[in-house]
């Protein structure tokens, strides 16, 4: 079975940790350096990279790092038992509601962005989720 792992820059480590564990109930597994820190409690390893340079090296140039908001293509879901709840502790941490909760087949999702740019999704499903979207097509 293939192994995934989720990396976050971020900005500041201690403020990046504050949001993600109290915001999202994951907790600190360990510190592999000041700036590399692995979360738990999620389905997969989530990793944050603090204080990265200014540049990121792809080999064969160098593209600035920013922590402007920003979306990519690839980009993080997490499933929440209480939408609302999840929504104002992360909230009350820097981050921030970007439009209005929309409801969808499979339950309810908030489009968040964290206190660093980055954006990410909570879904709390309701009935049978996902399940009831495949059955139907």
């Amino acid at each position: 079975m293939l192994t995934a792992h989720a990396y976050i820059d971020v900005a500041a480590a201690e403020p990046a940790i504050a949001f993600y564990c109290d915001g999202l109930r994951l907790s600190v597994k360990r510190r592999l350096s000041p700036t590399w820190i692995e979360l738990a409690g999620a389905n997969l390893p989530i990793f944050l990279l603090a204080d990265r340079p200014p540049y990121a090296d792809l080999g064969s140039r160098q593209v600035p790092r920013s922590f402007d908001r920003h979306w990519t293509s690839v980009h993080l879901d997490f499933i929440v038992a209480d939408l609302d709840a999840a929504v104002a502790r992360l909230v009350a941490l820097g981050g921030s509601l970007e439009r209005a909760i929309a409801v969808r087949d499979y339950g309810r999702i908030a489009y968040m962005a964290d206190p660093f740019g980055n954006g990410f999704d909570l879904i709390e499903f309701s009935g049978a989720g996902y399940d009831g979207i495949a059955r139907r097509t």
